[in-house]
């Protein structure tokens, strides 16, 4: 316990999933929380029920405003910030050759620039302070290739790429920035409309810990990467994927 006390952290997409899961246990550690999302109700929901450290801002990651006025209000309402995590997210199914432009651009836009915009929005306010930690949620398809997600791959190797470029940049200034690389989540995003037709357990038995993972076993790497537990480590990718990207089970080779 108070592994982030004294620290202010801002989390994007904090309204549900895997931000509300990282939400609620920073909170736990101690931080001071600011839940940012476009989900309103959802979003003040879990504010309220962290309770008085915590508050929600309204922001579409892609606003270049909106940023500045979350990290000011952010600022103003807890006198610092300390921690920013990445978390916002879309995805849009589609083979390439069906793929439309508009869909490839939302999804860029929301996971790419969004990122951009947070890491650039934050540099300020974490000098200020004496330092920091990014983190930024990219995927197992940050690492390799996935079949129908050609946007979502494109953008989530985007943000393993940006994580080192801004590692190098911020290091001296005491703010460190990583990425992590989940595989399968239990989330709305996995089991909702976005994703609708993928079941939620069927393509993770081939892998070594044959389940989908819980958002909170997410939540506590990511919470290692924003505490000073992790002091040595930037520019780095941090994998909680249950194994995927390790390889696969031959079933003609081991047996059950």
């Amino acid at each position: 316990m108070n592994r982030l006390t004294g620290k202010v952290a801002l989390v994007t997409g904090g309204a549900r999933g895997q931000g509300e899961a990282e939400a609620r246990m920073f909170a736990a550690e101690g931080a001071k929380v600011v839940l940012a999302d476009v989900l309103d109700e959802l979003g003040e929901k879990v504010a309220s029920e962290i309770g008085e450290s915590a508050r929600y801002l309204h922001l579409d990651v892609t606003s270049e405003e909106g940023w500045t006025g979350v990290v000011e209000e952010t600022v103003a309402a807890f006198g610092r910030l300390d921690i920013l995590i990445n978390n916002a997210g879309i995805v849009r199914t589609g083979y390439i050759e069906e793929h439309s432009v508009e869909d490839y651009m939302a999804v860029v836009n929301v996971n790419q620039l969004g990122v951009f915009l947070g890491m650039r929005s934050v540099v300020a306010a974490m000098r200020e302070a004496g330092g920091g930690s990014i983190v930024n949620i990219s995927s197992n398809a940050g690492l390799e290739g996935v079949e129908g997600v050609v946007g979502y791959v494109a953008s989530k190797w985007a943000v393993r790429g940006m994580t080192k470029t801004a590692a190098i940049e911020f290091g001296q200034y005491g703010i460190r920035v990583n990425s992590v690389h989940p595989g399968g989540v239990d989330t709305p995003m996995l089991g909702g409309d976005e994703l609708g037709h993928m079941a939620v357990t069927d393509p993770f038995r081939d892998q070594p810990i044959g389940r989908i993972s819980q958002p909170e076993e997410i939540a506590r790497l990511v919470l290692f990467l924003a505490s000073d537990e992790s002091s040595y480590s930037t520019g780095s990718e941090f994998i909680a994927d249950g194994g995927r990207t390790a390889g696969h089970r031959d079933p003609g080779i081991v047996s059950e």
